[in-house]
């Protein structure tokens, strides 16, 4: 029995993002041994309800960092999960689950969430990428993230205190010898704490402190407000290890590319307010002029497009090489 080649070519064009052995099973089909797999968009049927390849090639594209040799069995994962879902699916439609008021507002959330989310991906798209001489400056404007970079050994005490007594916790820090005695009264006056041991590079470290982290020696400390009492952070011991231009130009070009995303999405937002009728009914309702520009929105910025703090120490190792 000979098969026909042509809708297989149209297959493999689809499968060929799912993984090889599956690509490698729809050319099978070609073949003319009897019983050899037939070319189809169909990965499996579940009551007579088909489960696609498309279906499961979105599944595994979720999957991030999969390698060449996982793909066959992610794509049998997936293929299993999407079994398993549709047999749930098809349960609750018999339940009439699908009718309920709670599932439907649920859905309905999901889709404004996914249009959001891909709107906002594509408004995204129209920031563009650093220059090289961009990123050249962005590196000499941060010497303390790069050619003087360091890798510091810290001690870091969570304290939970009342705001109103910080500052007098600041003045304890400053009159302390050694952040030996610091603990010491901290045990005396009965404040509750937890002190942890942490090794940072630069990178680990939010931008606005790493520039006050670098000037400070071994054995100095810094108390700074957190929302549940304060944060006293000791500099242990820190040693000089610092990152090229060539290093870092990758993680440079990113970080600087997400932070343009993030304003190309703040700058549509603003503009989407100002040309919309807003009108806040009920409880809601407030004086304008005490109500923010753009609110917050939860799910606002895509992944891709989110900007950080400071560089994640996951990008610093896989772009610049330093371990």
């Amino acid at each position: 029995m000979k098969l026909d080649c042509k809708p297989a070519r149209r297959v493999v064009r689809v499968a060929s993002v799912v993984s090889l052995p599956l690509v490698v099973a729809i050319l099978a089909g070609c073949g003319d041994k009897e019983g050899a797999p037939v070319a189809t968009q169909t990965a499996a049927k579940v009551n007579k309800q088909e489960v696609t390849v498309h279906q499961v090639s979105h599944l595994v594209s979720q999957q991030r960092g999969l390698k060449p040799e996982q793909a066959e069995a992610a794509s049998k994962q997936a293929l299993e999960r999407l079994v398993d879902q549709h047999l749930a699916i098809q349960r609750a439609e018999e339940l009439k689950l699908d009718r309920d008021p709670r599932v439907l507002q649920a859905l309905d959330a999901a889709r404004r969430d996914v249009l959001e989310r891909f709107y906002l991906e594509r408004v995204a798209e129209a920031a563009p990428r650093p220059s090289a001489e961009e990123v050249r400056q962005y590196f000499e404007s941060k010497p303390n993230l790069f050619s003087r970079r360091k890798v510091y050994s810290l001690q870091e005490i969570a304290i939970q205190v009342a705001p109103d007594r910080i500052e007098l916790l600041g003045k304890k820090l400053q009159g302390s010898r050694n952040i030996g005695e610091f603990v010491e009264s901290l045990k005396r006056d009965g404040i509750k704490f937890g002190v942890t041991q942490a090794v940072r590079p630069a990178e680990q470290i939010p931008l606005a402190a790493i520039d006050q982290l670098a000037r400070m020696s071994d054995g100095e400390a810094y108390l700074e407000p957190t929302p549940t009492g304060a944060s006293v952070t000791v500099v242990v011991a820190s040693r000089l290890e610092p990152a090229e231009l060539k290093q870092a130009e990758p993680v440079i070009e990113q970080f600087l590319h997400n932070e343009r995303k993030r304003k190309v999405i703040e700058d549509d937002r603003r503009s989407l307010r100002a040309a919309a009728s807003i009108q806040y009914m009920g409880k809601f309702a407030q004086d304008a002029s005490s109500r923010p520009a753009v609110a917050s929105t939860g799910a606002a910025v895509p992944a891709t497009a989110a900007a950080s703090a400071g560089m994640t120490s996951a990008d610093i190792l896989k772009g610049m090489g330093i371990k």
